[in-house]
């Protein structure tokens, strides 16, 4: 059974550079959850629609560290709006199983933020998938992109600062930037 040291490999076999389970591990945890048999489809594996709710389970924690809570959502009238998302699976979730989502911020802009979210499978000790996502920040009363304020542009600009000093490249998609 594969470690969390040992090289990150895709279904294929393939490696992803030298990116090892381990390195994402020390990435910032946004969310942990057991699998129930519930997530579990007609294939036998944790459904898409379930990955994509782990995955945004971990998008809230995320923006909540960077000081996107309901608080300031309420005080401001302003939130996240998605923009795109790429997913990539590389390998099957069974039901008890518990899986694990870190995240990397990849760039930002004035209204806009770039980054990556890996889903570990803590049981099998391998990657099981990642999601790249584009987000911008929101106007909510003009329902229009909006610049991030000072002090979460600020929280957002020191993990990215953090994040860029990373030795391995993160495996992005290629079609989404800031």
């Amino acid at each position: 059974m594969p470690t969390l040291t040992d090289n990150f490999k895709t279904n294929a076999g393939d490696s992803v550079g030298q990116l090892s389970l381990a390195q994402i591990a020390l990435l910032p945890l946004y969310h942990r959850q057991t699998i129930p048999t519930e997530y579990i489809d007609a294939m036998g594996h944790m459904n898409v629609r379930w990955y994509m709710a782990l995955f945004d389970n971990a998008t809230w924690r995320f923006f909540d560290a960077m000081g996107l809570d309901d608080a300031y959502f309420e005080r401001s009238r302003a939130g996240g709006f998605a923009l795109k998302h790429f997913v990539t699976y590389w390998a099957e979730v069974q039901a008890g199983q518990t899986v694990a989502v870190h995240t990397r911020i990849l760039g930002r802009s004035d209204k806009r933020f770039h980054f990556m979210h890996f889903m570990i499978n803590e049981s099998s000790g391998i990657a099981a998938a990642a999601l790249e996502a584009l987000g911008t920040h929101v106007d909510l009363r003009q329902r229009k992109s909006s610049p991030l304020p000072p002090r979460i542009a600020k929280r957002f600009d020191n993990q990215l600062t953090e994040d860029r000093q990373l030795p391995w490249p993160a495996p992005i998609c290629g079609a989404i930037a800031v």
